[in-house]
């Protein structure tokens, strides 16, 4: 499948100032669309983002036998039914277009017994191995095998059993290694506790949507996970399991720098403040101002912290900080570059350490090609501020790289092309349109057309 090489031209030096909605989670909608296939009732999943790695997990799952069956409703909303169990196979020609692919990995084993799941291998910021997943399998009593670069994993007999599982790894714990490992204890025999559980939002959000199938879970969003194995999940009662996906924090956070790095006035609804602490508490530190605010509510409404309304204002001096990248609810490393973008403007020399990928640097020579002064020492940056960034072609190389020059670009000093913004399409919902329409100007042409 060719890739449609788009690219982005912005003219910088726009003031952004508006109201944006923050989609649903493009990490949270992932799991969840693969938990679909743990149970044989369809499962309605609501505020998903369009996204290229949204619509690649359809392709996966259609081949797997669950299909999305309500086509021609909602754009953001989805309803998948499991309907065949015949293919347990997730191809490497699917998996590799996104790494989220291993994520059927768990809810396959519970529901078939059976699956067979091409390794994902590397990708620009890293090696993601996924032994911590397999781990957690076989601590289940699960064989595990490899054949022809997939993984093979079958159920005992008599089915998995109940285990205490230790997940930590040398940078931590695995988001999708405990969501896997979760789908998978939802139906062994007797107690599980995953120890050195991720504690992302993300989690919490896959853990709700099980509980709706009648899962047994505890714990979730905690370093300790305890499930109780059930003997099979559906819908009570019949019909179908409904869930709202929870807002995408990475995107809210990314528009929270894209207002500071503008000088800019933003209002963002279905803003995740609950889980975007450690960030808002560094952009306090650099000088932006992320203030809840009352919006009208129907009566009986309850405030929700994962669902906010907040504005995002931003004085004029960007004061240095330092931050380290960390699991949750340490400062994401999802944020990083987009952090980098703005501190490259601070008045001061700030200083960033990456701790969850430490090669997750490769935006670092194109904001050099803007005017950035940064000097790099192994897993650390330092960013000396300038007074000015200035526009230059610049290429993204991954999908938080390509939000970082896209920040860049809107404050650079005229015009700014970023290249190959497919990675972009991954994980933002039409980025362009959105920012422009709160000030912005970018405009997505093709390749072909730049070099005209």
């Amino acid at each position: 499948m060719e890739l449609e090489m788009d690219t982005f031209v912005i003219e910088g030096g726009r003031r952004l100032a508006g109201r944006l909605r923050v989609h649903g989670s493009k990490n949270a909608s992932l799991p969840l669309m693969a938990a679909a296939l743990m149970c044989d009732d369809p499962v309605v999943l609501r505020d998903v983002p369009d996204l290229a790695d949204i619509r690649n997990m359809l392709r996966l799952l259609a081949e797997l036998g669950c299909h999305k069956t309500n086509e021609g409703g909602p754009k953001d909303v989805m309803c998948l039914h499991a309907a065949d169990r015949s293919n347990s196979h997730a191809r490497y020609e699917i998996v590799r277009t996104m790494r989220a692919g291993v994520c059927v990995l768990g809810p396959l084993l519970a529901r078939r017994g059976y699956c067979r799941v091409s390794m994902p291998g590397g990708c620009a910021i890293g090696d993601r191995p996924i032994d911590l997943h397999l781990h957690g399998m076989r601590a289940l009593g699960a064989h595990v095998s490899m054949e022809s670069g997939d993984i093979i994993v079958k159920s005992p007999v008599g089915g998995l059993k109940g285990a205490t599982i230790f997940l930590g790894g040398p940078f931590g714990s695995t988001v999708l290694g405990t969501a896997n490992v979760m789908c998978a204890a939802t139906v062994a025999k007797g107690r599980t506790i995953i120890e050195s559980a991720a504690c992302e939002p993300e989690i919490v959000d896959l853990a709700s949507l099980l509980t709706k199938m009648g899962a047994k879970i505890t714990g979730a969003g905690s370093p300790r996970i305890t499930i109780d194995g059930v003997s099979q999940l559906g819908a009570s009662g019949g019909g179908s399991i409904d869930h709202t996906v929870m807002p995408d924090r990475i995107e809210a956070g990314t528009f929270m720098m894209a207002a500071a790095i503008t000088n800019g006035d933003l209002v963002l609804d279905n803003c995740p403040t609950d889980a975007l602490l450690s960030t808002i508490d560094r952009l306090n530190a650099i000088g932006v101002e992320v203030e809840p605010i009352e919006i009208l509510r129907p009566a009986g409404w309850v405030a929700d912290p994962l669902r906010q309304a907040v504005r995002v204002t931003s004085g004029r001096v960007i004061k240095p900080v330092e931050v380290t990248t960390q699991p949750h609810p340490g400062f994401p490393t999802d944020l990083q570059a987009q952090l980098m973008a703005l501190l490259t403007l601070a008045d001061g020399n700030s200083v960033i350490t990456e701790r969850i990928f430490p090669e997750r640097f490769l935006h670092v020579a194109e904001l050099a090609r803007m005017g950035a002064k940064i000097f790099r020492q192994g897993p650390t940056v330092i960013v000396s501020g300038v007074r000015q960034l200035k526009g230059a072609p610049v290429m993204a190389s991954d999908l938080r790289a390509s939000a970082c020059l896209v920040l860049a670009g809107l404050a650079a000093e005229g015009t700014t092309i970023v290249n190959r913004v497919y990675h972009l399409d991954r994980g933002y919902e039409k980025m362009e349109e959105h920012l422009c329409g709160v000030g912005a100007k970018i405009t997505r042409v093709s390749e072909k057309e730049v070099g005209e």
